[in-house]
């Protein structure tokens, strides 16, 4: 099968073509060429940008394929370039659902239309199901998580790792850090790729939601960068609208609103595991491991793109001010008075017949 693999650079990119080649497929990647990747096997490269109409119909010319996997750039221009060049199109997406849903959240649920960018994402989703209810392509939607892994342009992670790095012995954790993000190793997200790759007539005209099949909660994934960085440090429990140093990693790339990794982002996977049969090839420790590892061997440059971005001014003085005055917020509140509670059983305990 001759696939064109829009992007393939990225995080899940490399595993996506590599597992398309290990199954005999002939690959293009259509990318702007900033970054080079190697894979298993030479594949051909389309360097041009794909973020407009023009540069994407001049970089394919009049190329057509069996497959077309649109993993980056603006995937509406991409559906629409394709019409008349392919028979199916696997697209990725976020899952962009309104606030405050039951959980876990299913594809099935609303999405939201505001801000800006949620809103194009919605449109791009609509546009590509469009197309296929119209016939030009079958269509799978895959509404991506956060990724981390190796590659990232916004690592997740870093905030937590540079801290310990730099030798801090506490670390702020919004709500005790009980919060749920819908997160993806790299790896086991291009699997799910692969799964849809691999099942045209299930998968056809359907959505899926993607993640790791173990969820996290934000304290969890900090304690196993921990354990993998072999650090002890403190874990402060401050509530949530006031932690907000913590924001950046707090939310784990969540940027429509920094308060809003206070609600629960857990999207529902039952669909993909119980139609394609998704479970994670990389258990979540070892991913975190990796992603550790990765991430040590790659640091980010203080001040440079990849840290600026995640939009954290490592700011310890602050940090510790909050952290100091919510330990003596604390102690006044626990030196109120409070009548001991005196625990009931529900249900009667008797001590002889008839009472």
């Amino acid at each position: 099968m001759n696939v064109l693999v829009v992007g393939g650079t990225g995080p899940t990119g490399p595993f996506v073509v590599n597992g398309l080649i290990e199954r005999g497929h002939k690959v293009t990647i259509l990318h702007t060429g900033a970054h080079e990747v190697e894979f298993a096997e030479p594949v051909e490269h389309l360097h041009g940008d794909p973020n407009f109409k023009d540069t994407i119909e001049a970089t394919l010319g009049n190329r057509v394929f069996d497959l077309v996997i649109g993993m980056y750039g603006r995937t509406r221009y991409v559906a629409e370039v394709i019409k008349g060049r392919t028979p199916r199109f696997i697209a990725v997406g976020a899952a962009t659902y309104e606030e405050g849903l039951p959980l876990p959240i299913s594809e099935t649920a609303p999405l939201r239309k505001e801000p800006k960018l949620f809103y194009l994402i919605w449109t791009t989703e609509q546009t590509i199901m469009e197309a296929h209810r119209q016939g030009h392509y079958s269509v799978t939607y895959l509404r991506y998580p956060r990724v981390y892994g190796p590659r990232q342009m916004t690592p997740a992670e870093w905030p937590i790792l540079r801290r310990i790095l730099d030798g801090r012995k506490q670390l702020l954790l919004p709500d005790g850090g009980l919060i749920f993000n819908s997160m993806g190793y790299a790896e086991n997200v291009a699997h799910a790729m692969l799964l849809a790759v691999d099942k045209p007539k299930e998968t056809s005209g359907q959505v899926y939601n993607v993640r790791d099949d173990q969820a996290l909660t934000l304290r969890q994934r900090v304690n196993m960068i921990s354990k993998a960085m072999n650090y002890e440090w403190e874990l402060v429990n401050i509530p949530g609208e006031l932690a907000r140093p913590s924001y950046p990693y707090a939310s784990f790339g969540r940027r429509d609103n920094l308060s809003s990794f206070l609600d629960h982002r857990l999207t529902d996977i039952s669909k993909i595991k119980s139609e394609l049969g998704y479970r994670d090839i990389v258990p979540v420790e070892e991913a975190i491991e990796r992603t550790v590892k990765g991430l040590l061997e790659h640091r980010p440059k203080p001040g440079g793109h990849e840290e600026t971005s995640l939009g954290d001014p490592f700011d310890y003085a602050v940090e510790d001010r909050l952290i100091q005055a919510c330990e003596a917020f604390s102690k006044e509140v626990q030196s109120i008075p409070f009548g001991q509670m005196k625990p009931v059983h529900g249900y009667a305990h008797p001590k002889k017949p008839g009472e």
